[in-house]
Protein backbone atom coordinates (compact mmCIF):
# COMPACT_ATOMS: atom_id res chain seq x y z
CA UNK A 1 0.00 0.00 0.00
CA UNK A 2 1.59 3.31 -1.06
CA UNK A 3 2.15 6.16 1.40
CA UNK A 4 -0.83 8.44 1.80
CA UNK A 5 -0.53 11.59 3.92
CA UNK A 6 -3.69 12.15 5.90
CA UNK A 7 -3.26 15.96 6.03
CA UNK A 8 -2.53 16.35 2.30
CA UNK A 9 -5.61 18.51 1.63
CA UNK A 10 -4.67 20.88 4.45
CA UNK A 11 -1.12 21.06 3.09
CA UNK A 12 -2.44 21.87 -0.39
CA UNK A 13 -4.72 24.59 1.03
CA UNK A 14 -1.81 26.14 2.93
CA UNK A 15 0.39 26.03 -0.16
CA UNK A 16 -2.34 27.74 -2.18
CA UNK A 17 -2.76 30.43 0.50
CA UNK A 18 1.00 30.96 0.56
CA UNK A 19 1.03 31.41 -3.23
CA UNK A 20 -1.89 33.85 -3.01
CA UNK A 21 -0.02 35.80 -0.33
CA UNK A 22 3.06 35.83 -2.53
CA UNK A 23 0.97 37.48 -5.25
CA UNK A 24 -0.22 40.08 -2.71
CA UNK A 25 3.42 40.79 -1.79
CA UNK A 26 4.34 41.14 -5.45
CA UNK A 27 1.48 43.61 -6.00
CA UNK A 28 2.51 45.59 -2.92
CA UNK A 29 6.09 45.74 -4.23
CA UNK A 30 4.80 46.90 -7.61
CA UNK A 31 2.83 49.65 -5.85
CA UNK A 32 5.97 50.82 -4.01
CA UNK A 33 7.87 50.83 -7.31
CA UNK A 34 5.07 52.77 -9.00
CA UNK A 35 5.07 55.42 -6.27
CA UNK A 36 8.86 55.71 -6.43
CA UNK A 37 8.59 56.26 -10.16
CA UNK A 38 5.97 58.97 -9.57
CA UNK A 39 8.31 60.65 -7.05
CA UNK A 40 11.15 60.60 -9.57
CA UNK A 41 8.91 62.08 -12.27
CA UNK A 42 7.72 64.77 -9.88
CA UNK A 43 11.30 65.68 -8.90
CA UNK A 44 12.27 65.77 -12.57
CA UNK A 45 9.35 68.06 -13.24
CA UNK A 46 10.43 70.34 -10.37
CA UNK A 47 13.95 70.46 -11.78
CA UNK A 48 12.70 71.20 -15.29
CA UNK A 49 10.35 73.89 -14.03
CA UNK A 50 13.14 75.52 -11.99
CA UNK A 51 15.32 75.65 -15.09
CA UNK A 52 12.48 77.12 -17.12
CA UNK A 53 11.85 79.70 -14.42
CA UNK A 54 15.38 81.09 -14.81
CA UNK A 55 14.73 81.97 -18.42
CA UNK A 56 11.10 83.02 -17.96
CA UNK A 57 9.55 86.44 -17.89
CA UNK A 58 9.68 87.99 -14.38
CA UNK A 59 5.91 88.48 -14.53
CA UNK A 60 5.51 84.68 -14.49
CA UNK A 61 7.62 84.12 -11.36
CA UNK A 62 4.59 84.13 -9.11
CA UNK A 63 2.89 81.43 -11.19
CA UNK A 64 6.07 79.38 -11.29
CA UNK A 65 6.46 79.72 -7.51
CA UNK A 66 2.90 78.58 -6.91
CA UNK A 67 3.30 75.63 -9.25
CA UNK A 68 6.66 74.64 -7.76
CA UNK A 69 5.12 74.88 -4.29
CA UNK A 70 2.30 72.62 -5.48
CA UNK A 71 4.85 70.16 -6.85
CA UNK A 72 6.76 70.11 -3.54
CA UNK A 73 3.48 69.46 -1.71
CA UNK A 74 2.82 66.68 -4.19
CA UNK A 75 6.31 65.34 -3.44
CA UNK A 76 5.52 65.26 0.30
CA UNK A 77 2.21 63.52 -0.40
CA UNK A 78 3.94 60.94 -2.60
CA UNK A 79 6.60 60.33 0.04
CA UNK A 80 3.85 59.73 2.59
CA UNK A 81 2.15 57.34 0.14
CA UNK A 82 5.47 55.57 -0.35
CA UNK A 83 5.92 55.21 3.41
CA UNK A 84 2.41 53.74 3.72
CA UNK A 85 3.04 51.40 0.78
CA UNK A 86 6.33 50.23 2.32
CA UNK A 87 4.56 49.62 5.64
CA UNK A 88 1.91 47.60 3.82
CA UNK A 89 4.61 45.70 1.91
CA UNK A 90 6.42 44.86 5.16
CA UNK A 91 3.15 43.69 6.73
CA UNK A 92 2.35 41.50 3.73
CA UNK A 93 5.89 40.05 3.86
CA UNK A 94 5.36 39.14 7.52
CA UNK A 95 2.08 37.44 6.62
CA UNK A 96 3.88 35.59 3.84
CA UNK A 97 6.59 34.48 6.27
CA UNK A 98 3.92 33.10 8.63
CA UNK A 99 2.23 31.24 5.78
CA UNK A 100 5.59 29.80 4.66
CA UNK A 101 6.20 28.59 8.21
CA UNK A 102 2.78 26.92 8.27
CA UNK A 103 3.59 25.12 5.03
CA UNK A 104 7.06 24.12 6.25
CA UNK A 105 5.62 22.66 9.46
CA UNK A 106 3.23 20.44 7.52
CA UNK A 107 5.91 19.45 5.00
CA UNK A 108 8.23 18.39 7.83
CA UNK A 109 5.37 16.50 9.43
CA UNK A 110 4.71 14.79 6.11
CA UNK A 111 8.38 13.80 5.82
CA UNK A 112 8.37 12.34 9.34
CA UNK A 113 5.16 10.45 8.61
CA UNK A 114 6.66 9.07 5.42
CA UNK A 115 9.82 7.97 7.25
CA UNK A 116 7.70 6.24 9.89
CA UNK A 117 5.66 4.57 7.14
CA UNK A 118 8.85 3.33 5.44
CA UNK A 119 10.16 1.94 8.74
CA UNK A 120 6.84 0.19 9.38
CA UNK A 121 6.87 -1.27 5.87
CA UNK A 122 10.41 -2.55 6.36
CA UNK A 123 9.44 -4.11 9.70
CA UNK A 124 6.37 -5.72 8.11
CA UNK A 125 8.44 -7.11 5.23
CA UNK A 126 11.04 -8.41 7.65
CA UNK A 127 8.32 -10.10 9.70
CA UNK A 128 6.86 -11.69 6.57
CA UNK A 129 10.30 -12.88 5.50
CA UNK A 130 10.88 -14.32 8.98
CA UNK A 131 7.54 -16.10 8.82
CA UNK A 132 8.32 -17.49 5.36
CA UNK A 133 11.77 -18.55 6.54
CA UNK A 134 10.26 -20.23 9.59
CA UNK A 135 7.70 -22.03 7.44
CA UNK A 136 10.40 -23.22 5.03
CA UNK A 137 12.57 -24.34 7.92
CA UNK A 138 9.67 -26.20 9.48
CA UNK A 139 8.74 -27.75 6.12
CA UNK A 140 12.36 -28.90 5.60
CA UNK A 141 12.48 -30.24 9.14
CA UNK A 142 9.26 -32.21 8.60
CA UNK A 143 10.51 -33.47 5.23
CA UNK A 144 13.83 -34.50 6.78
CA UNK A 145 12.04 -36.23 9.66
CA UNK A 146 9.77 -38.06 7.20
CA UNK A 147 12.80 -39.05 5.14
CA UNK A 148 14.56 -40.36 8.24
CA UNK A 149 11.45 -42.28 9.28
CA UNK A 150 11.11 -43.76 5.81
CA UNK A 151 14.79 -44.78 5.87
CA UNK A 152 14.29 -46.37 9.28
CA UNK A 153 11.26 -48.26 7.97
CA UNK A 154 13.25 -49.44 4.97
CA UNK A 155 16.04 -50.62 7.27
CA UNK A 156 13.54 -52.44 9.46
CA UNK A 157 11.91 -53.96 6.40
CA UNK A 158 15.28 -55.14 5.14
CA UNK A 159 16.09 -56.65 8.50
CA UNK A 160 12.90 -58.57 8.52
Amino acid sequence: MPFRYRLQKILEIRIRKKEEQLQVVIKAQEEVDRIELMILKNLDEIKTLSEQMRSADPMMYDSYDKFIKHLWEEDERLKQLKKEAIDKLNHEKEVLKIKEQEVNVLEKHKEHQKEEYIQEEKARELKELNEIGSQKFYAKKVALKEEQESEELELKNKEI
